[in-house]
């Protein structure tokens, strides 16, 4: 018990030091390790649904499209421009406060995972992917075209001037000095992103501990023996769906006060495999393992430039850096599921063989 606890406080405080390092060599490099953990709080949410209850869903990034979308109307001044009685009830523009946006983005979010698993409980494996993936796409399709008659998602070409993070006069948007030390925007992102995964990953611990995430194990491996036990399975399924949900539109809303801007193009499908790739390559239902999974799937892409621009030197251009790039990625995913096809970190339940019977 005490080792785990040194280990814990030595990885928070790695976890506190590492952007003030990252810093030193560019706001990029923090910039990756903050889009990271935004990974690895859709990873957390979409490990319930897929790790936990067993439900595979390829339409996840709708959920994370329906937060950012959400927190940039209500703090942007794209309504007020577009649609008077607006501007006449808010005539300095429509900034709602932070506090109040993010909730609304998760009950939001929430409320379509909960309607986009209604009509699907009786769906299991590939059909459930397929009408799952099919949701996401007309999420995206949604957003490309609510422009006309009325203008609300402002169309492909997306919605900017989006407000930056502010709570009690706290503007996550402009970097503070301590000590004469200097910390930017990206760095403070970095700081909010991690203190929400920290409490994603009690909140999911606490899930797999408790009675609800037993039942959603027992839906995972074996749906009908569930429902002979007594599990409401229809109610536990909704309730996957759900929460999982909550934590992608938190996710989405956390996205869009960071970069600024959200269009629809952020929000394809490769997006969707990416996030279930993630907790696949991981560990399924391991949080550990969901959280390797998403870190490297999110920041090799972004590792990989500085290798893949010197192979394409070397061929004098022959090869296209950015697909070079994805070749790479596509390997190293190939290799590590031959040698590892219960994912890097896989939980040490599953799979175990049943004791031998005693005579």
């Amino acid at each position: 018990m005490k080792n785990k606890i040194v280990i814990f406080v030595l990885a928070g405080l790695a976890l506190i030091a590492l952007p003030l390092f990252a810093q030193q060599f560019g706001a990029g490099w923090v910039r990756i390790l903050a889009t990271a953990l935004l990974y690895v709080l859709l990873a957390l949410g979409l490990n319930i649904v897929v790790g936990y209850a067993g439900l595979l869903d390829l339409g996840y990034v709708a959920f994370y499209a329906v937060g950012a979308y959400m927190y940039a109307l209500l703090a942007s001044p794209h309504l007020t421009e577009n649609f008077e009685w607006i501007a006449q009830l808010f005539p300095e523009g429509l900034h709602a406060p932070f506090v109040v946006v993010v909730p609304l983005a998760a009950a939001l979010a929430g409320l379509a995972g909960v309607l986009l698993g209604t009509p699907v409980l009786k769906l299991r494996g590939d059909y459930l992917a397929i009408v799952t993936l099919g949701f996401g796409e007309i999420i995206r399709v949604f957003l490309n075209n609510l422009e006309q008659p009325l203008n609300i998602t402002n169309g492909p070409r997306g919605l900017d001037r989006i407000d930056s993070m502010h709570v009690l006069g706290f503007n996550a948007g402009k970097g503070i000095e301590i000590g004469g030390f200097a910390i930017p925007s990206v760095t403070l992102y970095y700081y909010i992103f991690l203190a929400l995964v920290v409490g994603s990953v009690v909140i999911c611990h606490r899930l797999e501990l408790s009675r609800i995430g037993r039942a959603w194990m027992a839906i995972r491996e074996d749906e009908i023996a569930a429902k002979a036990m007594g599990i409401n399975t229809r109610n536990m399924k909704l309730l996957a769906f759900g929460m999982g949900a909550t934590f992608g539109g938190v996710s989405g809303a956390m996205f869009a006060a960071f970069q600024g801007f959200v269009s629809p193009e952020s929000f394809s499908l490769q997006e969707s495999i990416m996030i279930v790739a993630m907790i696949v390559l991981g560990g399924l239902g391991h949080i550990p393992g969901v959280i390797l999974g998403a870190v490297m799937l999110s920041a090799l892409p972004e590792v990989l430039r500085y290798v893949a621009g010197p192979l394409q030197s070397m061929t004098d251009g022959r090869l296209d850096a950015s697909i070079l790039r994805q070749l790479l990625i596509a390997l190293a995913m190939i290799g590590i599921m031959l040698l590892r096809p219960r994912g890097l970190w896989p939980s040490p339940e599953h799979g175990k063989a049943a004791p031998a019977a005693t005579r």
